[in-house]
């Protein structure tokens, strides 16, 4: 953990128009200077930087924050690597965290280890690009794939010769452990003279992968005549995780705000191409499956995301994944949508053969995910009969479950009623009741569960005065229990959609700050009122051990959910054997909550 007063001295030592003027030309204008927003496309600016209040804030797209949110804005940094950056360059020394000694050592040793791989990993990226420019061979292939020099530039792109150990040339150790470490040489056979090493990759168009900013954690090579496979990636290291990270985000990232959507494609070349004829929003996954990781990363951003697939069998399983990928952060201000291209056109063909304008048409006219959802639960079933409509609703109800609370949810239920002849409220009923979705008005609760009722709100109240006392708090939880506590019901929800957001904008803030806003009323429902609640409930010192206990408020929010759902699950008629195993797994979750939470509450309360 940071100290607030670390921070607040952080950013009083800091000059928010240096650390933005190095992005965005600035002038003069009154008391404030102004510049052309660099998070969205303008003619005029409306991006204004005060020095007296040390903030930004754009009047056309509504950024505004502190010099750390600029960087986190601006360069995809978290707010502990924007941190860390400001205070190298204002000469400051981060506080070391409350973590053990034993944990501080590795988390140093883990980062010196991944910058020493970047860095081996920089050299031979260097070298590839040297290799390009004195292989004909090489520059007549991209020349003959319509890429320019300078498009190969921006990207970095190389070439490794053939040969079985052309980086021998390179590092003065061919044996040393990191170029297997990073992927760059492949280890055969045990320590020995029988051992065998080579280069990973020869005779191929080299793609360093790089970071949000902008190191080179990964290589994807492409073959440059026949042969298997056609792209070959650098395998998973501590530096690069694939299932993470997206090929040429570190280069969209302006593109993407100025754009204002993401287009993600399937491969290397396809962003390459697409950049030079004119979209350079365009990223790629890096030979897996869309996840929730890379969605959830493009949507630091943006909040529109376009995905292109061909159109044949492999497309639209491609596009199933990146649809089950995408559903959990498919809130009602985002857009995702689906484009199709003809079976014997990829991106960049389509726009060589038609124009920029048509692809961009195409892209407007993308299947939306509300279609693309229902088209899924439809395939392979016959509307006309009773059978077919019952498995189109089983298709559909995992796929709608998975959508955040919200009118997108609830339309949907709509949708998906009609299409399977039943009202809605039947549907919603088969479904689980008023449990689904979550936020909307319920009938009151049996006398049995008002007591669990009860405590529940009194937990999400602790909570609640937890991270007002300490926002930093927020940052120690993961992605899966911020989505847990903010679709909780509101107020409570909305506080932690509210401070989520806060948090992101202006990084820890003060108690005096936060309730001050919360009794202001705030943009959540309620805000006012749970200010008041906590204020007088819970005016006691925030202890040692407040992040195990806000840790057992999210834990009890999940027990309180799995709970709900045994409740619906054992109450319907009649019982498949597959509800069966749902339900075993799920007291099973429960169980396993409920152990935890002994031991949790034990800590403390310790």
């Amino acid at each position: 953990m940071i100290p607030p007063a670390f921070i607040q001295d952080l950013l009083a030592r800091t000059d928010v128009v240096e650390v933005v003027g190095r992005h965005v030309q600035l002038k003069k204008a009154g008391g404030t200077l102004k510049g052309l927003c660099p998070f969205h496309g303008e003619k005029s600016p409306s991006f204004t930087v005060s020095p007296t209040r040390q903030t930004y804030h754009c009047f056309g797209c509504g950024v505004h924050g502190n010099a750390i949110g600029f960087l986190m804005e601006q360069a995809g940094l978290g707010f502990m690597d924007a941190v860390r950056d400001l205070a190298q360059q204002a000469g400051m020394t981060v506080p070391e965290d409350d973590s053990s000694p034993e944990e501080r050592e590795r988390a140093r040793a883990m980062k010196e280890r991944q910058a020493t791989l970047s860095e081996v990993l920089a050299k031979a990226g260097e070298h590839w690009r040297k290799q390009l420019k004195v292989s004909p061979r090489a520059v007549s292939y991209l020349k003959g794939r319509g890429l320019t020099g300078e498009i190969a530039a921006r990207f970095g792109m190389g070439y490794a010769p053939e040969g079985w150990r052309g980086l021998a040339s390179v590092f003065p150790r061919y044996d040393d452990p990191l170029l297997a470490e990073s992927g760059l040489v492949i280890v055969q056979g045990d320590d020995g003279p029988d051992q065998k090493r080579y280069d990973r990759f020869r005779d191929r168009i080299m793609f360093p992968i790089r970071s949000v900013q902008g190191e080179v954690i990964g290589f994807g090579g492409r073959v440059l005549d026949v042969g298997e496979p056609k792209y070959l990636n650098s395998p998973e290291t501590p530096v690069f995780v694939k299932g993470r990270e997206l090929y040429g985000l570190h280069e969209a990232r302006q593109a993407l705000r100025e754009r204002g959507y993401a287009l993600v494609v399937e491969g290397y070349m396809d962003v390459v191409a697409l950049a030079q004829l004119g979209f350079p929003n365009a990223v790629a996954t890096l030979g897996t499956a869309c996840t929730a990781e890379h969605v959830q990363k493009l949507l630091r951003f943006t909040d529109r995301i376009v995905f292109s697939f061909d159109g044949d069998a492999a497309g639209r399983r491609a596009a199933g994944r990146a649809l089950e990928a995408a559903l959990p952060h498919a809130g009602d201000t985002r857009s995702v949508k689906f484009l199709f291209l003809p079976a014997e056109h990829d991106p960049d063909s389509f726009v060589r053969e038609h124009g920029a304008a048509a692809f961009e048409a195409c892209v407007e006219q993308a299947v939306p995910l509300s279609r693309q959802l229902l088209e899924a639960a439809r395939e392979g079933c016959d509307l006309d009969s009773a059978e077919g409509r019952a498995r189109m609703l089983a298709n559909a109800k995992p796929l709608w479950s998975a959508l955040p609370d919200g009118a997108l949810r609830r339309q949907l239920l709509g949708e998906l009623a009609r299409a399977g002849a039943l009202e809605s409220s039947e549907l919603q009923a088969l479904w689980g009741g008023p449990a689904l979705p979550r936020r909307e008005a319920a009938r009151p609760p049996p006398r049995s569960n008002r007591r669990a009722l009860r405590a529940a709100t009194s937990s999400l109240d602790r909570g609640a005065w937890l991270l007002v006392q300490r926002c930093d708090l927020w940052d120690r939880l993961d992605v899966a229990t911020h989505e847990l506590l903010c679709e909780v019901l509101d107020p409570h929800g909305s506080f932690f959609r509210w401070l989520d957001r806060r948090y992101h904008e202006e990084g820890p803030l003060s108690p005096q700050t936060l309730l001050a806003e919360m009794r202001a009323g705030g943009e959540g429902a309620g805000l006012a009122d749970l200010a008041q609640r906590i204020g007088a409930l819970h005016e006691v010192e925030v202890g040692e051990h407040a992040e195990a206990e806000l840790r057992v408020v999210a834990d009890r929010v999940r027990l309180d959910a799995l709970e709900r759902d045994l409740e619906s699950l054992t109450a319907a008629e009649p019982l498949t054997a597959d509800m069966l195993d749902t339900i075993r797994r799920t007291r099973q979750s429960a169980d396993e909550i409920k152990r935890r939470l002994a031991r949790g509450q034990t800590t403390a309360s310790s």
